[in-house]
């Protein structure tokens, strides 16, 4: 049957073109004549000349003609239409590939009138009759009609002109004159025929109140005398034509259609009618009533209205896809005809054919999401739809970048259909719970939530509308590590080293509920240091972010509490905490020139305690230097109530620091401390100066081994062996590099990176070539420029300074928008 099929339907021609043959090509339509000329199809061409050009249903175009359109040759009952397609792959039809195809039909008999309503125009066709010749008329020249059309030949009887009967007065319109406001004419042996576009000005509108309800029927209505010349004659026939314009109701998901029966002004002058047939079908297939019944069709004849009834949804239409104000949904449309003949007493038979194409309005339709995510293999799988035929996914948004379908796949995300039986399909979207764009997120115990959001384009064929859907799924799964901690003291810090999970990445660290920023941690002198998988603290005992919670001649009892808290929300979700005793020495100086240095601190268990307030024994000795948690006291042995002992070695002074609350002469907090001297000490001190040299460098020369590779993470703890290459990544994820002078174990050494390249080939010299550091720098001309990673000291790196790491975003070679492959 090739791309295009005809079929025979009365008085129309019909031919379907598939637009799965013609799949993204551009359609220009055009009718050949006799003469082999081809006419290019417009909207006012088609509707001047009797053609159709619609879609049928998803994967159709319905072209129709007129028995008697412009361009057919009629000959003995049979008309023959040509068309020419032409198809192209771009809007300007550059390169088009021309199809043809002819088709003939069989139409007879002929009823003296015949009415058509289509679509896009209004027709009528009278047979010719020989009434009594009309005086003083003036005659258009002879060669009128035929220079008009010049396919028409000089025939023995010819239109003349047209006259438009209307309200207020008569307008009439020579052949050219009314051809070029868009009227069709035609003629035969034995037809006149008049064709008026919907849009044509002479167009009356009126109102048919069948069932006396507020609102009746609309009709388009022209009435007209057509004029036609046949020898020495003037002779006139009626070309008065009118058809219905809505008349669709929809009520408890039924479509009512309904058309007047003897309208005026079809039936003025006549006063008896009768009715010979009516008949309904679709797709212009009549129905028997046993395939109305069987479909579920109701056809009423009523006196003065035709009826039919349609299930929405029933046999013989289709649903297509529409979009409103954002929102999927769909319409359901079926392409119907009735024909009504009957006779009256002044044309005698009548025949009537209107094809009415309905379209339901838009009812929302909701999208299904499933979520069929394979946790076990780490796979995210969502299914979507089901969706009608004519929808097709485009465009994916992920990351608030928007990508095709068939570029998807390099970020992760494999897409593709699955059909089913009765013609629908979904959509299926497979994303590894690795890829970028997943989110993760902690949720309890060693339970992580991953969330994949991603925003689906469509199309509908064949209007090109456009609707989105938002797919937002989460998926829990048994795979959180926790973060781990060690904790340790010296003899003046409390250390404690966070051993990093897969969770944490934005945790952030609070000590005594005080955010630990590498600023906050420089302001009050701690150690803060984070290279990816190991977070390190370190905190001197003396400070006010630790606790004191007893103190004792074995030492004073300090704790560092450490709590991870989420970066979004700051809930707690990790508490760390070390605990050391501190030697009481660090509490006091005894100076050789007598002077105490006495620092004491706030106990946890005294919570209202007010370090400002605390007193030696004489209460006018106050604290010098105060904090939240510590007052320190400077003062002379000799003063504040200092006691004094001796015996034959040393000489002992005793104090205590002392908080009382108001109106209480008993203490809640003392702290006793004592001072001992030698008696008679003599220390011998030798010392002697030199001048330092000065520094100076000089260069030297030898063979250096290095190592160039390339880790899984930014902890640099886990890198890719041999067998493992090589390795595939996708675009902008980060890669992971690490240099490393193995040989000479020379501490004096540095490592330092002057120039790094990448090339498409395992040749250095090789082009093309993309500079990652140039002069020891990033490459500043890059859009994602190279970060450096701090090394620090471990028992795996005795020599920092030995190592170079640094971090690149994965990219291609590309010349143009091509992708250079090696």
């Amino acid at each position: 049957t090739g791309p295009m099929s005809s079929e025979c339907l009365g008085n129309i021609l019909r031919i379907i073109v598939s637009t799965e043959y013609f799949k993204d090509q551009y359609l220009s339509f055009s009718v050949v004549d006799k003469s082999g000329i081809a006419w290019e199809l417009t909207e006012t061409m088609a509707s001047q000349c009797g053609y159709t050009v619609t879609y049928s249903n998803w994967s159709n175009i319905e072209f129709r003609a007129s028995v008697l359109s412009c361009h057919s040759h009629l000959e003995k009952d049979v008309f023959v239409v040509t068309i020419q397609i032409k198809a192209s792959h771009t809007h300007d039809m550059k390169n088009a590939t021309i199809h043809l195809k002819s088709a003939s039909c069989y139409y007879g008999p002929w009823s003296p009138r015949e009415l058509l309503c289509e679509s896009n125009y209004m027709e009528v066709s009278v047979r010719r009759e020989v009434p009594q010749t009309i005086k003083g008329l003036t005659q258009d020249e002879l060669d009128d009609w035929t220079l008009t059309f010049p396919e028409t030949k000089r025939e023995e009887a010819s239109i003349w002109q047209i006259v438009f009967h209307q309200p207020e007065e008569k307008k009439a319109l020579l052949v050219r004159d009314a051809w070029s406001a868009g009227y069709g004419f035609n003629t035969t042996d034995t037809r006149v025929l008049l064709r008026i576009p919907y849009t044509a000005t002479q167009i009356q509108l009126f109102e048919v109140d069948i069932f006396l309800k507020d609102q009746g029927i609309i009709l388009s209505a022209v009435r007209s005398s057509t004029f036609y010349r046949q020898r020495w004659m003037i002779l006139m026939v009626d070309t008065t034509v009118a058809c219905p314009l809505d008349g669709v109701n929809y009520t408890d998901k039924t479509i009512i259609w309904t058309v007047p029966k003897y309208i005026q002004p079809l039936s003025t002058g006549a006063t008896s009618f009768k009715d010979v047939l009516v008949e309904a079908g679709v797709d212009l297939h009549r129905l028997s009533a046993k395939e109305m019944a069987s479909r579920k069709y109701v056809l009423l004849n009523n006196l003065n209205a035709i009826t039919m009834e349609i299930p929405i949804g029933a046999e013989g239409g289709y649903y297509k896809t529409s979009v409103s104000s954002g929102h999927h949904g769909a319409k359901y449309t079926i392409n119907l005809f009735l024909e009504h003949q009957w006779e009256d007493n002044k044309w005698g038979l009548t025949k009537n054919t209107i094809i009415k194409e309905i379209e339901t309005p838009f009812e929302q339709v909701e999208i299904t999401i499933t979520n069929n995510s394979n946790m076990s293999a780490r796979l995210m799988n969502v299914t979507v739809g089901t969706f009608l035929s004519d929808v097709e996914l485009v465009d994916l948004t992920i990351d608030k970048e928007t990508v095709a379908v068939a570029q998807a796949v390099q970020y992760g995300y494999l897409t593709y259909q699955v059909r089913y039986a009765n013609g629908s399909k979904a959509y299926v979207i497979q994303v590894p719970l690795d890829a970028p764009s997943i989110k993760k997120e902690y949720m309890r115990a060693d339970m992580r939530a991953y969330t994949l959001n991603v925003t689906l384009a469509f199309i509908i064929h064949p209007t090109n509308e456009t609707f989105t859907v938002p797919v937002l799924t989460v998926s829990t799964v048994k795979d959180a590590v926790l973060p781990s901690a060690r904790g340790f003291c010296d003899e003046r810090n409390l250390h404690l080293v966070v051993t990093r999970g897969n969770v944490d990445q934005n945790w952030l660290p609070f000590i005594s509920d005080y955010h630990l920023t590498p600023e906050a941690a420089q302001k009050h002198s701690y150690s803060l240091s984070d290279n990816g998988t190991h977070l390190a603290i370190s905190v001197p005992f003396l400070s006010s972010h630790v606790n004191y919670e007893d103190f004792h001649t074995s030492g004073i009892k300090t704790s560092l509490h450490l709590t991870l808290k989420d970066g979004v929300t700051l809930a707690n979700r990790r508490d760390f905490s070390v605990s050391c005793r501190f030697s009481p020495s660090e509490l006091i100086q005894c100076l050789p020139n007598g002077t105490v240095v006495i620092t004491a601190v706030k106990l946890v268990g005294i919570a209202d305690l007010d370090t400002s307030l605390l007193v030696l024994r004489d209460r006018r000795c106050k604290p010098q230097l105060v904090t939240e948690k510590t007052a320190t006291f400077k003062f002379n042995v000799n003063t504040c109530g200092t006691s004094r002992k001796f015996n034959s070695t040393t000489m002992t002074y005793e104090n205590d620091v002392l908080y009382f609350r108001l109106g209480n002469g008993t203490p809640v907090y003392q702290l006793k401390f004592v001072c001992w001297y030698a008696i008679k000490q003599t220390v011998d001190v030798q010392y002697e100066s030199k001048k330092n040299p000065v520094p100076s460098v000089k260069p030297g020369f030898g063979s250096l081994a290095l190592s160039l590779k390339l880790f899984k993470e930014k902890s640099y703890l886990d890198r890719y062996q041999d067998s493992e290459y090589p390795v595939v990544k996708y675009l902008r994820e980060a890669l992971y590099f690490q240099v490393e002078l193995i040989q000479p174990k020379d501490a004096r050494l540095e490592l330092n990176l002057d120039n790094c390249w990448a090339t498409k080939s395992p040749s250095q010299d090789s082009l093309p070539q993309w500079p990652i550091l140039t002069n020891g720098c990033e490459n500043r001309e890059d859009s994602y420029r190279t970060v450096f990673h701090k090394v620090n000291y471990s028992l795996k790196v005795k020599f920092p300074q030995h190592l170079k790491r640094f971090e690149v975003r994965m990219f291609t070679f590309v010349q143009g928008t091509t992708l250079l492959q090696e």
